[in-house]
């Protein structure tokens, strides 16, 4: 059996799961998350922790265990502390204003750049040279921070861009003569 997959997720105070026959919901203080539920793993309730085990003694099911765990431990956390990305823009004149559930990027194009966010996720602005991506979905909010990453990476020469605040950006050397 997975190794990932044997170690039970607590459930903290103030967030409720509901498991059904096709579908588990999480609920919490920050939200409300729904997966729906694999048909070669099991999942339990029991005594405040959730335990999930593969139906049958597959490989397929073996590793789906795992995955499942991973995934429902990032809806818990999710729903009870939330995750965030955080970028950072570097250049001269990039700029980033949030305004309500869009946000606009000025990056260097001859036009600005605005992008919506989902249900659910917020963005905050701290400066102008910042961007903080909150939310209660895990895989949401990453690849939001993508999505805005790739409007302009950050080039190898210079390091201009949207980068993340965690990210390490190699300058390549200018060609000599």
């Amino acid at each position: 059996m997975s190794r990932v997959g044997k170690l039970p997720v607590s459930i903290p105070q103030g967030v409720d799961v509901k498991i059904a026959a096709d579908q588990i919901t999480i609920k919490g203080a920050l939200g409300t998350l729904v997966r729906p539920a694999h048909p070669l793993v099991t999942v339990k309730a029991e005594d405040g922790k959730l335990k999930v085990a593969p139906a049958n003694e597959s490989a397929e099911a073996d590793a789906m265990s795992g995955t499942t765990r991973a995934l429902l431990a990032n809806m818990i956390n999710g729903v009870s502390k939330g995750f965030e990305k955080k970028l950072t823009l570097v250049g001269v004149g990039f700029r980033a204003q949030a305004q309500g559930q869009k946000l606009n990027l000025q990056i260097g194009f001859s036009h600005p750049v605005v992008k919506d966010m989902p249900a659910g996720i917020t963005v905050t602005t701290p400066t102008q040279t910042e961007i903080l991506i909150k939310g209660a979905d895990r895989q949401v909010v990453g690849q939001l921070a993508a999505e805005v990453r790739a409007f302009r990476p950050p080039e190898p020469y210079k390091g201009k861009g949207i980068r993340y605040a965690d990210e390490r950006v190699v300058i390549k050397e200018t060609k000599k003569k």
